[in-house]
């Protein structure tokens, strides 16, 4: 009898779903297992028993990303992709959301307020124009607008700014994080996408003010049908098998805010129990279709059907 396949999970403090998928894959009977991944040390091209690992923590543990890169280079299919998640950021995105046709508010990235230690400002900075013209800078974004993180997520170093002052106040606080500023858009609705595999989505209607997920989405057809097409461009575009977008709906029109949501989140106590149980079914079947898959791509294995995508109604 031939060994099962195994899917490996890295986690954080999170403890409602990644429990909730092994039992869901286990469950299934289909040659495919799941397990917590161990580590104390990798070798260099050390063997890893995976066909899949699902990485939801290695953004906050260098250590773990640069396992993953191991072992995708030992040729294990590695959600998300951890050379494309390394390399990522927010005012990429927003450029490349503008450059498929997805609507994307005007976005401005600014230099660093603080440096590591051994940087010279006037002479490791020669590139950088000072004093910044912060009238430029806010009239292209204009008031209200969003001051965040790059390479941020879970809503840390996130700022709604309403003058001048406090968006210099803001900024001078950031230290060495590279910040964006956004247009802030006076959204009507407000929708988060999950996207599994490239090719599952639930549109979920999301309140970010009180961090509510609605049970069912309500959207009209038009635009459940545009927030899907959307979500799938971006996610297809950055190559991200799990990943959530954001979309700040005004006057019909769904804005992309933010869609490098690589660990979304997956909690039953956020989520609620009818989103939830789609993130755990739809992970599972993704995870057994990438173990099984045998189409060989960079990172050696992975699985695509573009022919059919799978969507709540």
């Amino acid at each position: 009898m031939a060994e099962p396949l195994k899917v490996g999970l890295i986690v954080g403090r999170e403890w409602s779903m990644p429990p909730a998928l092994i039992e869901e894959i286990r469950g299934r009977n289909a040659g495919v297992i799941a397990e917590f991944v161990k580590l104390g040390g990798t070798r260099m091209n050390e063997p890893v028993p995976y066909r899949v690992i699902v990485d939801r923590i290695s953004h906050e543990v260098p250590y773990y990303r640069t396992y993953l890169k191991n072992a995708a280079l030992q040729g294990v299919k590695v959600v998300n992709d951890p050379f494309m998640w390394s390399a990522d950021d927010k005012f990429f995105g927003a450029s490349l959301a503008v450059r498929m046709g997805v609507a994307s508010p005007k976005t401005l990235v600014l230099p660093n307020k603080d440096y590591v230690p051994g940087i010279v400002h006037d002479e490791s900075l020669r590139n950088l124009m000072y004093p910044l013209d912060w009238d430029w800078i806010i009239s292209y974004v204009g008031m209200p607008c969003v001051l965040k993180d790059a390479h941020g997520g879970g809503w840390k170093d996130v700022y709604v700014v309403h003058s001048k002052e406090e968006l210099l106040a803001r900024y001078n606080q950031s230290g060495t994080l590279t910040m964006i500023l956004q247009e802030f858009i006076q959204w009507d609705e407000y929708a988060r996408c999950m996207v599994l595999g490239q090719e599952r989505v639930h549109v979920m209607r999301y309140d970010p003010r009180t961090r509510y997920y609605a049970p069912e989405h309500g959207f009209s057809t038009e635009l459940y049908t545009r927030l899907l097409e959307d979500a799938l461009k971006l996610c297809r575009a950055l190559g991200y098998d799990m990943n959530t977008c954001e979309f700040a709906i005004k006057d019909g029109v769904p804005y992309a805010i933010d869609f490098m949501n690589c660990a979304p989140d997956m909690d039953i106590y956020s989520l609620g129990e009818v989103n939830f149980r789609w993130c755990v079914q739809n992970m599972a079947d993704m995870c057994i279709a990438l173990a099984k898959g045998e189409a060989m791509t960079a990172d050696r294995y992975t699985w695509r059907t573009h022919a059919k995508v799978t969507r709540n109604a």
